[in-house]
């Protein structure tokens, strides 16, 4: 006779696929691993001009490219390819990342570096005219210049974007991530930018979740600042004050209540993690329980490693609101 096991018996692990359950962008990366090209340029070329998930895959390509000579082996095979263009810019920033990385946390990158890095973005945007992707690069690489970059080239940047893709959430996260305590900008200009923002969002955008992304900035800000020297004073109440939880509600009411119905997209994962994490350290057990119920297994890493070990929190908040 079978044994019927409880729904608690069997054990629930999260899926921290890093590309979200998006398969073709899978066998795309597995190919810059063997250093393969010709996976990618298909790619790309059959994402067409979506810039939500276009932007999302370019993102998650670069991060694999950067590791590999595969986008210099595409650029020299087919130099001109607007596609490989874009790509090479993008990998380009996650490289000066990398060497910012390494060389440690204040140490100034040399400007030509940057130069460099900023000329391939702009080729990239000549390049490819109508993608909003290169000029997501530029808001991304403008943090690694000491002291920021002018207010007028920024905002140039940033209206090319919104020209282009006015509600692009991984620009309005990089110029989020600009205007923070942690890089060229305080507290209070980083809840500016994405309650502005998020106020402006059509229905159905992900942009209110900027504002959840902006505490989660904040946590890790001064957490880092604390380290060794015990909890902060205060930091208790840092996710679920009235106001923390008043906009987890409403960033669920815009963007979830207003999203047409159907499954989570790829680039929809990570965004409803961050609105997720929120939501149970607010409290508000209805939210969080409507968001497990749209991402089943589907976790992202982050925002839940700045609380925790990711995998031991996803678990517990879905047993206790899933």
């Amino acid at each position: 006779m079978a044994v019927r096991r409880s729904r608690r018996s069997i054990r629930f692990e999260p899926d921290f696929d890093p590309d979200f359950g998006d398969r073709a962008l899978t066998d795309a990366r597995h190919d810059i691993v063997i250093g393969r090209w010709q996976g990618v340029r298909d790619l790309l070329r059959d994402t067409g001009d979506g810039w939500a998930r276009r932007t999302h895959r370019l993102r998650l390509l670069s991060h694999a490219a950067a590791g590999s000579s595969a986008v210099e082996a595409w650029r020299a095979a087919e130099p001109y390819s607007r596609d490989a263009a874009v790509l090479r810019a993008a990998t380009e920033v996650v490289r000066v990342f990398n060497e910012a990385i390494a060389a440690g946390r204040g140490t100034a990158l040399d400007r030509a570096r940057l130069d460099v890095t900023v000329m391939a973005c702009l080729s990239a945007a000549d390049a490819r005219p109508a993608d909003p992707m290169p000029w997501v690069s530029l808001l991304t690489v403008a943090r690694l210049y000491e002291g920021g970059v002018a207010r007028a080239e920024l905002r140039r940047w940033w209206d090319e974007l919104r020209r282009r893709d006015p509600h692009n959430l991984e620009g309005h996260v990089q110029l989020l991530r600009y205007w923070s305590a942690r890089w060229h900008g305080t507290h209070g200009s980083m809840y500016d930018f994405a309650r502005d923002a998020a106020g402006a969002a059509p229905p159905g955008s992900p942009l209110p979740v900027l504002v959840q992304i902006a505490r989660v900035e904040e946590y890790r800000y001064i957490a880092d600042g604390s380290r060794g020297r015990g909890p902060v004073r205060g930091f208790d109440q840092h996710w679920k004050h009235e106001l923390a939880a008043t906009e987890v509600r409403r960033t669920w009411e815009r963007w979830v209540g207003g999203r047409p119905p159907g499954p989570v997209r790829p680039e929809e994962v990570e965004p409803l993690n961050y609105l997720a994490h929120a939501a149970c350290l607010a409290g508000s057990a209805d939210i969080a329980r409507g968001l497990f119920g749209l991402l089943g297994t589907r976790a992202a890493r982050v925002p839940w490693s700045y609380t925790g070990d990711p995998a031991q929190q996803f678990t517990r908040w879905r047993e206790q609101y899933g």
